[in-house]
């Protein structure tokens, strides 16, 4: 066993080594990209240039909803939409589209961090933010445009814009301070995207920016509690009007399509839409591997985002485990009893709809119509939610996986059991069942590693899994390679882990047959 322990580190050491000189490769074929599409992006000098380009956007932003036009009229655009912006900034820089159209404080955010990039001086159009509340939610509207109206005009609205985007002289120098009030009325829940500096991003493990501090001032009015939730840009406005928030900030910009679904408070800040295109004449310096690692894991200490994401997907994963075995058992019994013996039709047709319905429909899917739909009215925990829908998938696989086992045991098992005179539970839980899992151990351990792998959907919902912990620390770094290699070693680690232990458990429960 020790030997093998020790294999098995020699190759995951192997492994990063090889992956690390895959990163070196990389780079260059980067640069190449860079240097081969330099030609290309210098032809954008303007809107008008981007005409017959690939563009690429923020799925769901202002961008995506003007460049859209662009794909319908017979110029060839593409239009490329990314779940966020630093995806498509790091598509840009690899040369996979030729420009990048967002908001412009996120824009030099984006280029302050990658000197291989340029904004044009051309502005796309002008925009305003606002606040996001759901329709029929007259009483909140009204508090929060009077919130703001305050704000305004006690000069906080622009000192808070000063602390973040004001002059050299002006950054930082104006944080806001949470006031010293009674909290008493309940607690003002704020959807957002935290990959859209200044205006929301984390810092120190929390989420700060421009409209953390407006909401936060604004909280402090009403005299509530804030709490801020990370989600998918595109996902704020559903968790809008299902109630799952109060409020979505995320520099929503007004726009008659949206006002369709959800109203909007008076404005709080103007901005404009850029466009993001590479510099031909930038000269990049390039880091070493320690000085990404530092970067990556080890600055503001980000590897808590991973560790934290770790913790709430083994929760997930061993919750639903349980309930997707319990569950799955369950109606393989239900399945296998109608087929022997004829009874159970109605619990027969209803586990046959329901394994019908959770497999051939996809995971992510079950998800969303599980938190936005059935938990609509429900405050319910993200974790419980994402642990009743994991396992409520798992179990239509473990009931197949267990029915198969039960049917493959030999029917004169089960003749001998009752001969012997034991009723038809006692056959299956003493004589049947125990030769089941032996056979299906295997399967069930492939259905555990594709849960636990499963799992990575949950920031769909805004919950932190270690997915979701990489992609925060990509957000911040503008880099790759490292947290998606990090997510997948740690991934690749607990499956090793989980085939080791079902290895184990084989072994001991083939010497019991000696």
């Amino acid at each position: 066993m020790k030997k093998k322990s020790k294999k098995l580190l020699l190759w995951l050491f192997v492994l990063t080594f090889v992956l690390t000189g895959i990163a070196g490769c990389g780079t260059k074929q980067k640069d190449d990209q860079e240097a081969a599409s330099t030609e290309i992006a210098g032809a954008i000098s303007g809107v008008d240039d981007i005409v017959g380009k690939k563009i690429g956007v923020q799925l769901g932003t202002t961008g995506d909803i003007y460049v859209s036009d662009y794909e319908n009229d017979g110029s060839g655009t593409t239009v490329e939409r990314y779940n966020k912006g630093a995806d498509a900034v790091q598509a840009l820089k690899q040369g996979k589209i030729d420009c990048v159209v967002i908001d412009e404080q996120p824009a030099l955010a984006f280029v302050e961090e990658n000197p291989g990039l340029k904004i044009l001086d051309e502005e796309f159009t002008l925009e305003e933010y606002a606040i996001v509340i759901a329709k029929g939610n007259d009483d909140l509207l009204e508090k929060v445009n009077t919130a703001l109206e305050e704000l305004r005009s006690e000069g906080t609205l622009d000192r808070i814009t000063k602390n973040y985007i004001g002059t050299d002289a002006e950054k930082g120098n104006y944080p806001y301070e949470p006031q010293d009030v009674s909290r008493g009325n309940g607690t003002l829940t704020m959807g957002t995207n935290a990959e859209f500096p200044p205006y929301e991003y984390y810092e120190n493990n929390e989420i700060v920016g421009i409209d953390a501090d407006i909401m936060q001032a604004i909280a402090d009015k009403l005299g509530m509690e804030l709490k801020i939730e990370d989600m998918a840009f595109d996902s704020i406005i559903p968790a809008v009007s299902t109630g799952k928030i109060d409020v979505g900030a995320a520099g929503f910009t007004v726009t008659e399509e949206r006002k369709k679904n959800v109203n909007f408070t008076d404005t709080y800040a103007t901005s404009k839409q850029v466009i993001i295109v590479r510099d031909g004449n930038a000269v990049t310096a390039k880091s070493s591997f320690g000085e990404k690692f530092y970067q990556n894991f080890i600055q503001d200490n980000r590897y808590a985002y991973m560790l934290k994401g770790l913790g709430n997907t083994l929760i997930i994963t061993i919750f639903a485990v349980m309930i997707g075995i319990v569950l799955g058992f369950l109606i393989a019994i239900v399945r296998t009893s109608h087929d022997r013996n004829g009874g159970l039709g109605i619990l027969n047709a209803v586990c046959k709809a329901y394994l019908t319905i959770i497999r051939g429909t996809p995971v992510m899917i079950q998800l969303l119509i599980i938190y936005y739909v059935i938990f609509q009215s429900i405050n319910t925990g993200k974790i419980v939610v994402a642990v009743i829908a994991f396992g409520l998938n798992s179990a239509a696989y473990v009931a197949e996986i267990v029915r198969s086992g039960i049917m493959a045991v030999d029917i004169g098992q089960f003749e001998a059991g009752r001969s012997l005179g034991l009723n038809y539970r006692q056959t299956m839980t003493t004589i049947i069942l125990p030769q089941a899992v032996k056979n299906i151990l295997p399967a069930l351990c492939n259905e555990f590693i594709s849960l636990l792998k499963e799992t990575s959907i949950s920031g769909y919902i805004g919950l932190m899994d270690l997915t979701k912990g990489g992609d925060i620390i990509r957000s911040v770094t503008y880099e790759a390679f490292m947290p998606l290699i990090a997510v997948a070693v740690i991934y690749l680690l607990m499956v090793v882990g989980l085939s080791k232990a079902v290895g184990v458990l084989e072994r001991k429960l083939r010497n019991n047959e000696r």
